[in-house]
């Protein structure tokens, strides 16, 4: 006999499916009839420029420590934001509400805040001309990590964590997964209607040793970084194999003599906050200091100073392959794109949007508008920022055999670096002495500190790419309310004269 439960669910289960049938776009054809109403109305309420996000965001985060699970996340957001554009101001808002009249009441409060900032708006919004794009864009992934079962992914982290507590001396071990995946539709008044499905895959651990004796420990994090990968990228890692090395290396560490280690697992943060930060157009101009601060790259400097060697060159990437900031488009409808920010040393280059190209003239926009969110205010964000090997035949060994007096640096650290993004100090993960160009013993701690062009100018050597990774972060804040952008710094193995070391320490005896 059906009970109370059995009737309630029969009874409620149809119409709410059907109401959330109505009310969610469920395909192409029915998020683009939702997108024609919104931008129709925001036509009608007067706006000379009108677009909508409708996005869906998957997030998926394991943790666990030695041998027990501390923690699994999941949860998915859905909703749209519509931006218009009237009297020269923008107006934002955004619900997660599918229905016309709510609809309606976005696009008019888009339009009332477009009207309201009119009157304090000192300069009007001019947006660079874009063609109209239809097009789908699926991010380079092979297997979304989603259906994946919870206890496959809880098993390899476990795996991870009892591999390295074999090593003797290894006595904590923490592991993590988190996969990102972005279901994006976008439509403007310009004609465009892109949609875009992305996926971001990252697993990372980090072993410690204590040595009971001396009262000491000593830290080893993984190498790994996350990619515009599916599971595909978990399972390619070798984080078996590194879990052990890493148990190794910290045991070393907590043991040896001040030992520690470095490569472009390193040199990838270095890059993010000495040259992805500076070059972005809103920090130069000090429209932007949240998080990160301002620039010194004002733009008196743009096409004249130089911020490095003629080793150094930086591109801008959003088209790289497997690069965290990869897209098809931005969330303004501009093609994803490539330039260069950094060329033979100097500087040449800003990221910037289609808003932005008013600011400076003879700029243009590089499509690095994006919002975390489809409730997020798009602005500029990070594009994959890389040091590009050029045509450069040197390799890490040679780059070491022209060393008589330095230090080899993997994994990074801690860091600081100040609000004009101009002085600064690094840490990593794994350092060793290197003398008379070949790899000597192990160091315990290492930091370097320097001033960005200093830094950059005292680069005398790239290696091939061959040798070149791409690393990464799936969060870099930026803005008020704070929002999360994941990005790309490909960089190989490279070469830098008489910088300061503030510590080389070696272990008591």
């Amino acid at each position: 006999m059906p009970t109370r439960r059995d009737f309630l669910a029969a009874t409620l289960a149809a119409p709410l499916a059907s109401r959330l049938q109505a009310a969610e776009p469920q395909n192409q054809a029915d998020r683009e009839k939702f997108a024609e109403t919104a931008l129709m109305l925001a036509k009608k309420a007067g706006a000379t420029y009108s677009d909508i996000r409708i996005n869906r965001y998957r997030n998926q985060s394991i943790a666990t420590r030695e041998r027990q699970v501390l923690s699994i996340d999941s949860n998915t957001s859905y909703g749209y934001g519509v931006r218009v554009l009237k009297r020269g101001s923008w107006g934002f808002a955004a619900s997660a509400d599918f229905n016309e009249k709510t609809l309606a009441e976005a696009v008019g409060q888009a339009i009332e805040i477009a009207e309201a900032d009119a009157a304090l708006q000192a300069q009007p919004v001019k947006l660079a001309p874009e063609k109209p794009h239809r097009d789908q864009w699926k991010s380079g992934y092979k297997t979304d990590p989603f259906p994946v079962p919870i206890d496959k992914k809880i098993e390899m982290l476990l795996r991870i964590n009892e591999t390295a507590l074999r090593v003797k001396g290894a006595r904590f071990v923490q592991s993590s997964m988190n996969f990102v995946g972005e279901d994006k539709f976008f439509a403007s008044s310009d004609g465009t209607v892109l949609q875009q499905q992305i996926i971001r895959s990252g697993a990372d651990f980090s072993v410690t040793a204590v040595d009971s004796a001396k009262g000491e420990f000593a830290s080893r994090a993984s190498l790994a970084y996350p990619a515009l990968r599916g599971w595909e990228w978990i399972e390619e890692y070798p984080y078996i194999a590194e879990a052990e090395q890493a148990a190794e290396e910290a045991v070393q560490k907590v043991r040896a003599k001040y030992d520690l280690l470095l490569d472009p697992n390193h040199l990838f943060l270095t890059i993010h906050e000495s040259c992805g930060h500076p070059t972005e157009l809103d920090r130069a101009l000090g429209h932007e200091a949240n998080f990160a601060g301002t620039s010194f790259l004002t733009p008196d400097k743009l096409g004249k100073f130089r911020y490095g060697s003629k080793w150094i060159n930086m591109v801008a990437d959003r088209t790289q392959p497997y690069g965290l900031a990869t897209v098809g488009y931005d969330d303004e409808g501009v093609p994803a794109q490539r330039w260069p920010l950094i060329r033979e040393g100097i500087f040449v280059d800003y990221q910037t949007t289609r808003e932005q190209v008013a600011w400076i003239p003879g700029t243009q926009s590089h499509g690095c508008a994006h919002a975390d969110s489809w409730a997020s205010v798009v602005f500029q964000r990070m594009p994959n920022v890389s040091l590009d090997p050029q045509d450069s035949k040197l390799t890490m060994a040679e780059l070491m055999a022209g060393i008589q007096n330095g230090i080899l640096i993997i994994g990074n650290g801690s860091f600081s670096i100040d609000q004009q993004r101009y002085n600064f100090q690094f840490g990593g993960q794994v350092f060793w002495e290197i003398k008379n160009g070949k790899k000597g013993e192990m160091l315990r701690d290492v930091a370097y500190q320097s001033r960005t062009p200093d830094f950059w100018n005292a680069c005398d050597g790239v290696a091939g790419r061959a040798e070149y990774l791409l690393p990464g972060v799936l969060t870099d804040a930026k803005g008020e309310p704070g929002q999360s952008n994941a990005v790309s710094h490909g960089c190989s193995p490279t070469r830098f004269r008489q910088i300061d070391v503030i510590n080389t320490g070696r272990s008591r005896a």
